[in-house]
């Protein structure tokens, strides 16, 4: 019960940054911390796909070190790519699943689950959402659609931002993400799981 609260009591608090929000940027760097503070796990990272070069491009993420998120290329073709067109894939341990693009990575980073759910965007899938555990994790249907909304809200903002800014393509819309990034971790005490935005490419929707 305390868990289906804190899921809740998340949902309500990013629902409630978007009725007030002109910021998409900030309500996806939002989404991600929401995610990994209410699971408690190790992090979460938000990806669009690249047309262009099959490519999951990292958009945000909080709790991961810039050592993994920079490890090199993620393919949306290699990892995890079943979660891209069947819908949410959880990797119970990442060292032993062919699904799993950068094992030895994941291992140095201390990461044993992984649960990559889609990020849909009018009515197409731009990206996916992950989330990370320092422990075997075995996801329950709870977690999944917990994830699974908070992935939909994200999507929500990608597709809020192509309206309001008059931007063409989804990777454009988060090009700014990090000034808002910068601005966010000034104004907070330096802890451990800093969120981390990344600049991406131009992406073909």
């Amino acid at each position: 019960m305390k868990r289906q609260l804190i899921n809740y009591e998340t949902l309500l608090k990013v629902a409630k940054v978007i009725g007030h929000s002109h910021d998409p940027e900030e309500v996806a760097l939002m989404t991600v911390e929401s995610i990994k503070t209410a699971l408690g796990t190790k992090g979460c990272s938000l990806f669009l796909v690249n047309r262009k070069t099959n490519e999951l491009e990292l958009v945000t993420s909080f709790g991961l070190s810039d050592e993994y998120l920079n490890k090199g290329p993620v393919s949306a073709l290699q990892s995890i790519a079943q979660s891209l067109q069947d819908g949410p894939v959880a990797i119970v341990d990442v060292m032993d699943d062919p699904r799993i693009q950068y094992p030895e990575e994941a291992r140095k980073e201390g990461i044993a689950s992984i649960l990559s759910v889609p990020v849909m965007s009018a009515g197409n899938i731009v990206g996916a959402m992950r989330v990370y555990t320092a422990e075997p994790w075995e996801f329950t249907l709870e977690d999944v659609n917990f994830v699974q909304a908070l992935a939909q809200i994200a999507g929500m903002a990608i597709n809020m931002a192509r309206y309001t800014k008059g931007l063409k393509s989804s990777i454009d819309i988060m090009k700014t993400m990090r000034d808002v990034q910068t601005r966010r971790t000034t104004r907070r005490t330096p802890y451990e799981g800093v969120p981390v935005s990344v600049p991406a490419g131009e992406l073909g929707m």
